[in-house]
């Protein structure tokens, strides 16, 4: 018999139904599954964006497996991919940590570090194509001969001033992530192992590292995802040249299809960049186990 004043146990609810997720599941069907599939079937047309698509079977496969052009794209993209993650994955990572301290004017430095996300891509590659230009720009106008290089018309400097640009640019929303991420790191951690006499580079190894893990994957996965997307800012810096040198596989999609008029081909490197896109991301996923998910402050 059940005690009097004593509340009758509820059912437990079940967890959330399916159809719950039903309007988003509809919204990215709408808008990403069917232009991709649209993709993948113009890859197998000839079209030139105007008349009829013809269907053309494996042929834009062929076509831009041999492009000495597309396969060009591809290496520099691979180029672009591993120096811009090398340069933007350390930088991001200290001055993450560094905001996320209590140092002083930290709260007036993070504000500028976080200034160039505001810009527009577009406006910082006009700011940065004046600044570099040999005869107007700011080495001309300090009289600094090492500046007065041709940085954009060089095809063996291009690629690395594009890469700074993108770091530039970047920088500040990775560092972002790593700044929230340390300030969720318990204080406890860091009092118990100066209390063992750990100092400040014991400290970053063994807690810091270890507690950014989950972290660590979503920006490596920002970054090198990120990196397959790069065109607004390339195309107005230096619209893939001098000749090639900086026509990574987006400028070669847009090219390809809106100056030479091939969209099949072009529809072949946006399945590829999209394959390999989703095949990164999924991948860092599985290898670091950030699918568990599991807390990185058990035990504190």
């Amino acid at each position: 018999m059940r005690a009097a004043g004593r509340p009758r146990a509820r059912p437990a609810r079940g967890g959330p139904t399916p159809w719950m997720a039903a309007p988003a599941l509809l919204v990215f069907g709408l808008f990403a599954l069917v232009p991709l599939a649209g993709v993948v079937l113009l890859s197998f047309t000839s079209w030139d964006g105007l008349g009829t698509p013809r269907w053309s079977g494996a042929d834009n496969w062929m076509r831009a497996a041999g492009d000495p052009v597309t396969r060009n794209a591809v290496w520099l993209t691979v180029k672009l991919t591993v120096l811009s993650y090398l340069f933007q994955a350390p930088v991001s990572l200290l001055l993450g940590v560094y905001t996320a301290s209590r140092s002083r004017h930290r709260e007036a430095l993070a504000v500028l570090y976080f200034l160039p996300l505001l810009f527009s891509s577009a406006a910082v590659a006009l700011t940065f194509k004046g600044l570099l230009d040999p005869n107007f720009g700011l080495g001309a106008a300090l009289n600094v001969p090492a500046l007065t290089r041709d940085w954009l018309g060089d095809a063996d400097l291009a690629l690395g001033v594009v890469v700074f640009v993108i770091g530039w640019c970047f920088i500040p929303f990775h560092t972002l992530l790593y700044q929230a991420g340390v300030r969720q790191i318990p204080a406890s951690l860091y009092e118990s192992a100066r209390i063992d006499g750990a100092g400040p580079l014991a400290q970053f190894t063994h807690i810091t590292l270890p507690q950014l893990k989950y972290t660590f994957v979503t920006s490596s996965t920002l970054m090198l995802v990120g990196s397959l997307t790069y065109f607004d800012l390339i195309f107005v810096l230096t619209a893939g040249g001098p000749g090639d040198a900086t026509r990574i596989l987006p400028l070669d999609m847009y090219l390809t299809g809106f100056r030479s008029y091939d969209m099949g081909k072009a529809s072949v490197v946006g399945v590829v960049l999209v394959a390999v896109g989703l095949a990164l991301a999924l991948g860092l996923n599985r290898m670091s186990g950030a699918n568990r998910m599991e807390s990185r402050q058990e035990g504190a």
